[in-house]
Order: structure tokens, then sequence, then C-alpha cells
């Protein structure tokens, strides 16, 4: 079982979420009543809603990991998932992110950019063959 596989499961098991396609159509998605919180498209990439707020937050702290990639004007935070710890990192900014779709929903029309994914903002992996 992957990471992103063992990650999912846990996240389908919280009492808030439930499994659903994500709106991108690539991969599985959790999501709350409030909206998608999460879309694996790999056995090691997943893209997570924050708020704003949140993510303005913890930014600092997601940058020093080289786990998360934070892309500006995204409400979309992506994990690379390559250790427990990563997906220990994914659950616990889960929670942040499903606490702050209750505290502090989406202004009434806002406009949802779609995940990373679809931006083309996933982890790129350097060529260093010929350095």
């Amino acid at each position: 079982m992957t990471l992103a596989s063992r990650a999912f499961a846990q996240l389908a098991t919280w009492p808030d979420l439930r499994r659903t396609v994500p709106s991108c159509g690539l991969g599985r998605a959790v999501s709350s009543i409030h909206g998608e919180i999460a879309h694996f498209h790999s056995s090691r990439d997943v893209d997570l809603r924050l708020t704003d707020r949140a993510i303005r937050r913890f930014a600092k702290d997601m940058r020093h990991t080289g786990a998360v990639r934070i892309v500006p004007g995204s409400q979309w935070v992506t994990l690379r998932l390559d250790a427990a710890s990563d997906v220990d990192l994914l659950l616990t900014l889960a929670s942040v992110a499903l606490q702050a779709q209750q505290t502090w929903p989406d202004p009434v029309g806002r406009l949802l950019v779609g995940c990373n994914d679809q931006r083309g903002a996933g982890f790129v992996k350097a060529d260093l063959s010929g350095v």
C-alpha cells in the first residue's frame, strides 16, 4: 500500500469527509459538505485545499519543508508523500483545512480555481544527469 493510499484510506474514515470524484477528473478525492478537501493524483502527490487565511498563517512553516509546494494565487497546496512523516503532515493540514472551511467558509459567489495538478504546479524532478 502506498503512502497516498494509506492517507486516503485514513481520511475516508473521518466522519466529516466522504470519498468523491475530484472536480479536475484526475485520481481520487475527499470532500466535506463545504467542498473538496484533497485530490490524490498519484501514489505520491496530493493537492490539499486550504483557505487563504490558513495558507497565510502556515506559509512560512510549509515553505521550510520540501514536502509542500505553495502556488501563488491558488487555494491548493501540493504535498509530496515520500515518508510517513509527510502523511502525518497531510493529515494535520487536512484537519486545518476542514476546520478552516467550517469556521471561515469561502465567500458566496467566489470563483474557486482548479487544483494545482490542473495548473501544472506539481513537483518537478530536476534532470541532473548532465551535471
